[in-house]
């Protein structure tokens, strides 16, 4: 058994991934843990270049659907061999805001690529990096939604190339996390994230009890 934990957030949009990453993050901090914080795409200068293509357009070009499913990939593997397995082999927690799962989701049921293509392309990315943990922040995707835009007005932010899709696509990516759920039941952890922040952070604590060194 490797020395570290591997905790990795998914869900659909608008569901606190981030907030909830954070807040982990500082508990065990405050507990005096080794701990790390990274995202995807992202987590490394690579990484974040890529980022900017994939959320912001930043190519200045359409993306085929082929191209966005490689692109996740190459990201997701510069940062598990940069950042995540010498952290891992360090004894460190790594937590880490989306993962592999959500290019099964999104680019699998999402886009309607097979899914068992994105999981060859995910286990070839990844290697042995696979999480101990997945905390599933599942929420309906008119709540995701609004919280979304409440986020944007008040931050004046602009929605990025993924929360742009249709309704549609999101619904499929939602369902999709759902039955990846079911099919690692010992990996995932569903969470209901339609409640307060701090009703989440609890439970995602209690959660984490007999997964933690």
């Amino acid at each position: 058994m490797r020395a570290g934990r591997f905790i990795t957030f998914e869900g659909p949009e608008g569901g606190g991934k981030t907030t909830q990453a954070k807040r982990l993050l500082a508990r065990l901090r405050d507990q005096g843990r080794d701990v790390l914080y990274t995202r995807e795409p992202g987590g490394t200068p690579t990484g974040e270049a890529i980022r900017d293509i994939l959320q912001h357009d930043k190519a200045g070009e359409p993306l085929c659907d082929e191209t966005e499913v490689f692109l996740f990939a190459a990201s997701r593997a510069q940062l598990v061999r940069k950042v995540i397995v010498p952290a891992l082999e360090r004894g460190t927690i790594v937590v880490c805001d989306r993962f592999a799962d959500s290019t099964t989701a999104y680019q699998g049921y999402g886009r309607g690529f097979s899914v068992e293509q994105m999981l060859a392309i995910n286990a070839f990315a990844i290697g042995d990096a696979v999480p101990d943990v997945t905390l599933l922040l599942d929420v309906t995707i008119d709540l995701g939604f609004e919280r979304i835009t409440g986020r944007q007005k008040e931050l004046f932010e602009q929605a990025d190339r993924i929360e742009r899709e249709a309704r549609a696509f999101h619904e499929r990516v939602r369902n999709g996390y759902l039955e990846l759920a079911q099919k690692w039941p010992e990996r995932f952890r569903r969470i209901d994230a339609a409640r307060t922040p701090d009703e989440v952070e609890v439970t995602i604590w209690e959660v984490l009890k007999d997964v933690l060194p």
